[in-house]
């Protein structure tokens, strides 16, 4: 298995410098001068040449972008344009937040979409059966900023039943709506696919052979049936933290929650490229760990797949 590791990161890192060389090329592209952007329009030419040469925006776009490579390799992604701030510290400093988010609204999602995909798969065509994949496909096609909204506006200005937005200083109640807010795709999303596995999987001769044997029901869906659907689910619970622990924009946005989503949209906000390079990168890197514990984890669920 070690050895497998090491083929995925090293794989990994043409996957990096991908991501790395269009962000750069996209920043490099984009209208609007980072320097004038930081002195404002008044500033005087000396003191605009300064501040470029101090960022290296007056050196050749080919040596940026190697003089770029070097910082990262060292861990170093530059500092803000807006607060002189570096980029790895406030992608720690907002990372906190942002797991705390992304944890909890897996939690809710695998919960629910797991048993809500059982029980829809046990009882077929079933009124629950019905009702459950309405909710999911409404789940599905329901924009996140929509969703958000509407439960700010409900229970938060409706009927005041809980804080609207912020962070609170970590209380849990300012955790619930995000939290729901960003659980409800991945949960109908985890409900679907575990609806139609546990489905293929309880056609197969050995589950009739199980129940032949006499086995309680409980134990035929469980044991046998479940563990035997359960890789496409977690795939696809893996995949899900990816983009919850990187994305999260909209959700963070909505409810003002100090997280990596909101500040990169505050740096799309105020063209601050360094920070915008950083937060993408780092999401980038969100993905490949997560598909690489998505992958170590087959060998748990299923013995007889090998990392040779």
């Amino acid at each position: 298995m070690f050895s497998y590791v090491i083929r995925k990161i090293l794989y990994s890192v043409p996957v990096i410098w991908g991501v790395v060389t269009v962000v750069f090329i996209l920043m490099a592209v984009v209208p609007g001068d980072p320097a004038r952007l930081m002195m404002g329009q008044r500033g005087d030419p000396a003191t605009l040449a300064r501040i470029r040469a101090d960022l290296g925006l007056d050196l050749p776009l080919h040596r940026q972008y190697f003089r770029f490579l070097g910082d990262m390799a060292r861990g170093d992604l530059g500092k803000s344009y807006r607060n002189n701030e570096r980029v790895t510290t406030a992608l720690a400093d907002r990372f906190g937040a942002t797991m705390r988010l992304a944890f909890w609204a897996m939690v809710v999602a695998a919960v629910i979409g797991v048993a809500a995909g059982i029980l829809s798969a046990v009882k077929q065509y079933s009124l629950f059966d019905y009702s459950a994949m309405f909710i999911a496909i409404s789940g599905v096609s329901a924009p996140v900023f929509w969703v958000g909204l509407l439960l700010l506006l409900v229970f938060a200005y409706g009927f005041h039943l809980i804080p609207g937005v912020g962070y609170g200083d970590g209380d849990w109640r300012y955790l619930v709506l995000p939290v729901i807010t960003l659980g409800v795709r991945p949960a109908a999303l985890i409900a679907r696919l575990t609806r139609s596995c546990m489905l293929e999987v309880m056609s197969q001769d050995y589950i009739r052979t199980a129940r032949a044997k006499g086995l309680a029901e409980k134990v035929v869906i469980l044991k046998h049936a479940f563990k035997n659907a359960l890789i496409p689910v977690v795939t696809i619970i893996g995949t899900q933290v990816a983009e919850l622990l990187s994305g999260a924009v909209l959700t963070e946005t909505i409810f003002a929650w100090p997280g990596v989503g909101r500040l990169a949209v505050e740096a799309l906000v105020a063209r601050d490229f360094p920070m915008i390079r950083g937060t993408v990168i780092f999401m980038a890197l969100l993905f490949l760990v997560a598909n690489l514990l998505v992958d170590l984890s087959y060998g748990f669920i299923d013995p007889r797949i090998r990392y040779d």
